[in-house]
């Protein structure tokens, strides 16, 4: 049975092989070859402020991670720590959405539930420490997920990456119901 826990740093060999089968298998159609390329060189990747602030998330079934994801109090949108910029300040919950960030299924366990499980998890969680509302930058891949489970789309945007591929993607937002 799949078991929800907090990642830590020794996750990490195994968090960049479940991140590199997800976006691989769950891209296709989505986006090109060259695009799954960029992004995973330029964006998608484990975030270790997540994992040192406690909020991400992995799934283990039968030992092995086949989920991940977690939510942020803290500024940065989406990428791992390859996309990271500077300091990553913290958000004020009365007045900013938190961050749902860095979702990633291994292909053989889409459809399943686990992401939803930890959505479930990081929405209470950002609740807890006075959240109102979470945000996040989906993928095309992402976005029917992110639909079903409440959020609307924001603004669809294409960042074009170091190596001039653009990655289209959709920020989204959900208001979170008083507790």
């Amino acid at each position: 049975m799949p078991t929800l826990r907090p990642a830590r740093h020794a996750d990490l060999p195994e968090l960049i092989r479940l991140i590199d089968a997800s976006v691989r298998g769950l891209s296709r159609g989505f986006y090109s070859p060259a695009q799954v390329e960029s992004g995973l060189r330029f964006v998608f990747g484990p975030d270790t402020q997540l994992i040192a602030d406690g909020t991400y998330f992995v799934i283990e079934d039968e030992g092995t991670l086949v989920a991940a994801g977690g939510w942020s109090h803290r500024r940065t949108l989406y990428g791992g720590d390859q996309a990271k910029q500077g300091p990553d300040p913290d958000l004020d919950p009365a007045a900013e959405p938190a961050r749902i960030r860095a979702f990633f299924v291994h292909p053989s366990h889409a459809r399943r539930g686990l992401a939803r499980m930890i959505h479930d998890r990081c929405v209470a969680d950002a609740r807890a420490r006075g959240f109102s509302a979470i945000e996040l930058m989906a993928t095309l891949p992402g976005e029917p997920l992110y639909r079903a489970l409440g959020f609307e789309a924001l603004e669809r945007e294409a960042p074009r990456l170091p190596d001039g591929e653009r990655l289209p993607m959709v920020r989204m937002l959900k208001r979170l119901p008083p507790r």
